[in-house]
């Protein structure tokens, strides 16, 4: 199992490429289903989920290639396919859902495995399973498979008015492929309104769906008959961007992000800048500029535009080498504080209570032997081993891997002494 050897004290100096989102890829690959001629997408990041998905759409029956340097993927999902999903291939990846609404409007039918991933809390699968009943569609979860299908006599889904109970990014995700091909029009109530959402809309579009709205949180499609094919380049990875600006600024030093965009980061920069980063938005990438220990600063995660989830460990590992005292309330996932216990052992004073994590700033953490829960909490670390006195191993980064194309190779080139171990 491979590990990071990370020798902290270095500044981060240089440019960095941000790639492509995997949590924008993942259901655009997903929407290579919805037509029977070739899709293309560039900007695809190498991870562990993007194989995993292929290794899915393979066992299908989709033809997958691979081409060119720069994350270039091609998909044919011709009329033969097999609308399953199997557990072997996706126990370990929640975003296995997504293949259901394509599945479903374009074959109509599908046996989905229940998805697995990030041990970071609960995430049910019933706001999916409800959104297409509305549909019409017939869905029965038997043996740890979802399967759907269409009512005897129908061969396509209906228009609905979909109003989910929470705000759920892969629940819209699916709606909004499975609309395209539906009889009528859909309306996606309480749409969620992440980048990832916009970005897989415009590639529908240019797929030959008609979508309005989209990147607000009522989305309005009206359904077509089919479907094309289409090249499309995946949006840059804000979460990775925001993890290199939460490093840049523990570490010190003067980076830019290239490709980063700063208008799907704002509340994270905002937090950035009061805590004394100088974070400047160029054309086509980021500027962040840090020296010496910042200020502490009080969050709490919510859904798009706010502060994200997914930038809540990294963000904390800041605060914990930062002058002053913070308050972290974490109100998307439970079980996302399981990297503070590592964070300890590294030195910091965190005390726990619920959903709010208290963080004591200390001036600075030794290096110790830490092991990664989940993706994000995998990111902290690394972040944290970079300021901390000493070495610091980073174990189990296969969490790593399922959302970093390359993260030790790109903090190299800014200068960190770090290291894969086998």
């Amino acid at each position: 199992m491979d590990k990071l050897l990370i020798r902290g004290g270095r500044q981060l100096h240089g440019e960095v490429q941000i790639s492509g989102a995997k949590n924008a890829a993942l259901p655009e690959m997903c929407a290579a289903l919805l037509t029977r001629e070739p899709v293309h997408l560039q900007n695809v990041p190498r991870l562990q989920d993007v194989a995993t998905m292929r290794r899915v759409l393979d066992n299908m029956g989709v033809q997958t290639q691979t081409h060119g340097e720069r994350g270039g993927m091609s998909f044919h999902a011709v009329d033969s396919i097999e609308p399953e999903a199997p557990y072997e291939l996706v126990k370990t990846m929640r975003a296995s859902v997504l293949a259901l609404g394509p599945l479903l409007a374009r074959f109509g039918r599908a046996k989905v495995s229940l998805p697995g991933g990030c041990a970071i809390g609960s995430r049910p699968v019933d706001q999916h399973i409800k959104g297409l009943i509305a549909m019409g569609a017939e869905i029965t979860v038997e043996h740890g498979y979802m399967i759907a299908r269409l009512p005897e006599g129908r061969t396509r889904l209906k228009g609905a008015r979909i109003a989910t109970d929470m705000v759920t990014v892969t629940g819209t995700e699916n709606f909004l492929m499975a609309a395209t091909l539906a009889e009528g029009e859909t309306i996606l109530e309480n749409a969620a309104q992440e980048p990832e959402i916009p970005d897989l809309a415009e590639m529908l579009i240019k797929m030959g769906a008609k979508i309005e709205g989209h990147g607000t949180s009522r989305i309005r499609i009206q359904g077509v008959a089919q479907l094309h094919g289409c090249t499309h380049q995946v949006v840059a990875d804000r979460i990775e961007a925001g993890t290199f600006l939460c490093a840049v600024s523990a570490t010190g030093g003067d980076v830019v992000l290239k490709h980063g965009r700063a208008e799907h980061l704002e509340a994270v920069i905002e937090k950035l800048r009061d805590a004394g980063a100088a974070i400047t938005a160029l054309d086509g990438g980021i500027r962040i500029q840090s020296s010496g220990r910042l200020k502490a600063q009080p969050f709490r995660t919510t859904e798009y535009p706010g502060f994200p989830t997914d930038m809540q460990a990294q963000f904390m590992a800041l605060n914990c080498i930062s002058h002053g005292t913070a308050k972290v309330t974490e109100t998307i996932f439970e079980n996302r504080f399981m990297h503070v216990n590592e964070m300890v052992r590294l030195g910091a004073n965190i005390q726990i209570d619920g959903k709010v994590a208290v963080v004591q700033g200390v001036e600075k953490l030794s290096g110790a032997t830490v092991m990664a829960t989940d993706l994000r909490a995998s990111a902290s670390l690394v972040i944290a081993g970079l300021v901390a006195d000493g070495e610091t191993v980073v174990d189990r980064i296969y969490h790593l891997d399922r959302g970093y194309d390359q993260m030790e190779a790109k903090l190299r080139g800014l200068g960190a002494d770090i290291e894969r171990m086998k």
